[in-house]
């Protein structure tokens, strides 16, 4: 009997020390900087997101991106950091945020480079910066090991400008709602799923998940109140117009754009993707009535979008701009998970061999032809105890969690986390890192894109794990009150 309540007791003792040093934490004074950069190319790039070549043609739009820095300092000296860094890109491809980390380690002496998180938009009119994924011009056109020099410079310039700028601050935070994502995964009578599938057929049976139209949204004001940043969190990719030949940020140019005319020119405006692997868009059901009030309006569709986003923006900014924190307490934690991997099985190492012989002799479609062709290697290589390790991190600001994955994650993983995390708003960030889509265990019956071993290299054991482990990782940082 004594062992037991002598165990209980460290419980109780550890419970409350945790509790203590959470709260404790406090009173520590928010410091907050900001900066934007153009990441656009002088020059025709080939443009990542497809599986055909395309070099862009026109800059429509510029893309960007935009940095902020957070720092909580008590009486004690630095409490915590964070440089949290939205970019128009397809994603933050492997190796990237090493090669800025790498940078910053001698320019931000006072800056722990692990604490730098890069996320992408997923606009699929953006630069490619890896060699060999798809057959370019020798003439004329910006090699990808070009363009990720420039981009790594300008991303470790902004970093460095916000970390540089960061002063007292106050940050604030609300909720909105906007409905952007569609499901994009159109499920028949006879199961199978097809992304974007016709939704006009007799056969058409509902769509295969659940759609976040939830819009979280920080804010963050100078000494004076001068709206200075904010972070815009919204389940759905940055893809409405990515079949195009030229560069273009998507609806998030319209959107920072409209923010920045009511709010001034200098305002900076994150981009943060949540979980949304399954959702686009793109319309997917009342096409003909959507187009038709779009056009009675006199919008496209990215201006379409925007004004939606804009209007939750205007929602949440309106309780968040009610309740400014100097001091919101910050907290960052950075933890490495191993994953279990998809394992390829026989047969579908067999297939993905014959799609790559049949596609060999198209230069057009080499990007194809490489996606099959991993998954046969892939095959050749595995071990049953492969692991994938990811970074995530998970940051405490006041009464708001954010939580990173490098995952195209699927809304129902998204879902997940927010219900099990004891935060007031939940702020899921996908594609802090080089993607593949995570999908949902009932996406594997359909079959769909997305769904298929060429699409990933973690299944839903993995996003099982994935989610137990933010969870834990957010409710450390929300001790129960002893």
């Amino acid at each position: 009997m004594p062992p037991m309540r002598f165990t209980k007791n460290l419980s109780v003792i550890a419970a409350v020390a945790a509790w203590l040093t959470v709260e404790t934490l406090g009173a520590a004074e928010l410091f907050v900087g900001r900066a934007t950069t153009s990441i656009t190319p002088e020059q025709p790039v080939p443009l990542s997101g497809q599986m055909r070549t395309r070099i862009s043609q026109a800059v429509e739009t510029p893309v960007m991106a935009t940095a902020l820095a957070l720092e909580s300092r008590g009486a004690d000296g630095v409490a915590e950091q964070a440089i949290l860094a939205s970019c128009d890109l397809v994603a933050i491809r492997k190796g990237v945020i090493e090669e800025v980390r790498e940078r910053l380690k001698d320019r931000l002496p006072d800056f722990d480079p692990a604490k730098l998180v890069l996320n992408a938009t997923h606009t699929h009119t953006a630069p490619e910066v890896v060699e060999g994924r798809y057959e370019i011009p020798d003439e004329g056109v910006m090699r990808p090991a070009e363009y990720r020099k420039f981009l790594v410079e300008q991303l470790a310039d902004a970093a460095e400008r916000a970390w540089k700028s960061r002063a007292p601050g106050k940050a604030g935070w609300g909720l909105g709602h906007a409905v952007v994502a569609q499901n994009r995964l159109a499920v028949y009578s006879d199961g199978h799923a097809q992304m974007y599938g016709p939704t006009d057929r007799p056969n058409f049976a509902r769509f295969e998940g659940y759609e976040d139209h939830g819009v979280e949204v920080l804010c963050f004001w100078d000494g004076d109140d001068n709206l200075i940043a904010t972070a815009i969190n919204l389940a759905c990719p940055a893809q409405e117009v990515e079949g195009r030949s030229a560069i273009n940020a998507d609806f998030w140019h319209v959107v920072r754009e409209t923010l920045r005319e009511r709010h001034g020119q200098d305002l900076a405006v994150l981009a943060w993707t949540g979980a949304a692997g399954d959702q686009s868009p793109h319309l997917m059901i009342r096409k003909q009535a959507e187009e038709r009030m779009r056009r009675l309006r006199k919008l496209d569709r990215l201006q379409e979008i925007a004004q939606r986003v804009v209007a939750a923006w205007n929602e949440a900014h309106e309780g968040a701009r009610q309740e400014k924190h100097t001091d919101a307490l910050l907290r960052h934690q950075v933890e490495t998970v191993d994953l279990p991997v998809r394992l390829v099985t026989q047969e579908e190492a067999l297939a993905a061999r014959q799609k790559a012989a049949d596609l060999a002799g198209d230069a057009n479609a080499r990007r194809m032809m490489l996606w099959h062709q991993e998954v046969a290697a892939r095959f050749d290589r595995q071990k049953p105890d492969d692991v994938y390790t990811v970074e995530l991190h998970v940051i405490r600001l006041g009464d708001v969690a954010i939580a990173t994955n490098p995952f195209e994650l699927y809304t129902d993983y998204g879902m997940q986390i927010k219900a099990g995390s004891r935060a007031l708003q939940t702020f899921v960030i996908q594609l802090a890192g080089p993607g593949t889509y995570l999908p949902a265990e009932r996406s594997l019956a359909g079959g769909a894109y997305g769904s298929i071993v060429q699409s990933n290299a973690v299944g839903p054991a993995g996003g099982r794990l994935l989610v137990e482990r933010t969870i834990a990782a957010i409710n450390s940082l929300w001790p129960q009150s002893p």
